[in-house]
């Protein structure tokens, strides 16, 4: 069963990731964007407790969820915010997701259906790969582009970004301007089929930040989606880069014999 808690008290997946780039206590700017009911908010405040956790999440009910988690585990240093990022400041349509998977059903600790909603609407490829999922409301919401929120809020630099917002990665990274170049790392959900239309696929996402001085360094994108790693050379040099494999490498090869020999 899947349980809110248990998901807020787990390892973040590329926790192993960050910990090796990052100073866990120099950490001081965090944006979790498509925040959803802020649980991975949660767990960026927690293992980054000298940060700030940006958290931005446009659906209003996800939005209340998450308030109530920030408070119910202290959470002093997340900023939790009603708007969309994007390409322009004003307001948007945004499609809202709902359904239940097959036998998996929602309940107050996990809901399935309300992790899909866009900026975008979904495209006839979404039908086939997940024909459970419904787009049968949308809101207006609140847009802001990313540069003018980080100069309104006084942020020279963000440390890292997770941005999960089904379709709209390019919007949210455009709408970033010149400031792209403030952000050390980037992690981000991508798509190889158009999920939704008109959305930027794998090879448009890579083309752009590497335009922009960014280097893919993990990637776990499948046949549909995934994610991606992507670091700025401006901040992680080859060396580092370099480093960073070796320590990925060792830790699979460790992984494996401790796999092999059914050990923990």
């Amino acid at each position: 069963m899947f349980n809110r808690e248990k998901y807020i008290n787990s390892p973040i997946d590329i926790e192993f990731e960050l910990l090796l780039l990052l100073k866990k206590d120099k950490v001081k700017s965090v944006f979790d964007i498509g925040a959803c009911e802020a649980e991975d908010s949660i767990r960026y405040s927690l293992l980054f407790p000298n940060s700030t956790v940006y958290a931005f999440e446009p659906r209003q009910d996800n939005l209340v969820i998450g308030l109530e988690s920030i408070k119910k585990y202290n959470r002093q240093n997340i900023v939790l915010e009603n708007i969309a990022l994007s390409i322009e400041n004003g307001t948007a349509e945004f499609f809202l997701s709902e359904g239940e998977p097959g036998d998996l059903k929602n309940s107050e600790e996990w809901d399935f259906g309300n992790k899909s909603s866009s900026l975008l609407p979904p495209s006839e490829e979404m039908k086939k790969h997940t024909s459970w999922l419904q787009f049968n409301k949308k809101v207006e919401v609140e847009t802001k582009r990313l540069d003018d929120y980080v100069k309104s809020k006084k942020v020279d630099c963000i440390d890292f970004a997770h941005i999960d917002v089904q379709g709209a990665e390019l919007m949210v990274l455009e709408g970033a301007g010149s400031f792209l170049k403030n952000i050390k790392l980037i992690w981000m959900e991508v798509e190889a089929v158009e999920l939704y239309k008109n959305q930027p696929l794998k090879n448009d996402v890579e083309r752009f930040m590497q335009k922009n001085n960014f280097i893919n360094i993990l990637d776990t994108v499948n046949e549909v989606a995934g994610d991606q790693l992507y670091a700025n050379l401006n901040y992680f040099d080859s060396k580092k880069i370099e480093s960073f494999k070796r320590a990925r490498r060792n830790k699979a090869r460790k992984e494996k014999i401790k796999s092999f020999f059914g050990l923990k």
